[in-house]
């Protein structure tokens, strides 16, 4: 699992992208989860960080998806309408009485 820093903006995107980048070619195999947890300051920058993470993971076969958004990144992404492509879905619980 690769860990976001505290902040993506548009000051530090392109150095967290190419840290993001060397990191998911060091892991070759299994689905590529990002731990959004530890950030606290982001703006749309983020969002187009993550989309290129997404981009390069499907380009080498591989699942992708980020976890523990904070909520700011969550709504961006919502308002931009790529929260599908980004966040996991949570589990569904079988319902009981379905049987």
């Amino acid at each position: 699992m690769l860990l976001l820093p505290a902040s993506i903006t548009l000051r530090e995107s392109r150095d967290t992208q190419r840290l993001l980048s060397q990191a998911l070619q060091g892991e070759q195999h299994g689905e590529v989860v990002i731990d959004a947890s530890p950030l606290q300051q982001c703006d749309t920058s983020a969002l187009a960080v993550l989309l290129e993470c997404r981009r390069l993971a499907q380009a080498w076969g591989r699942a992708f998806s980020v976890r523990n958004p904070p909520e700011k990144l969550a709504s961006l992404a919502k308002l931009y309408g790529v929260a599908d492509l980004l966040f996991a879905a949570a589990p569904v619980e079988p319902d009981p009485s379905a049987n």
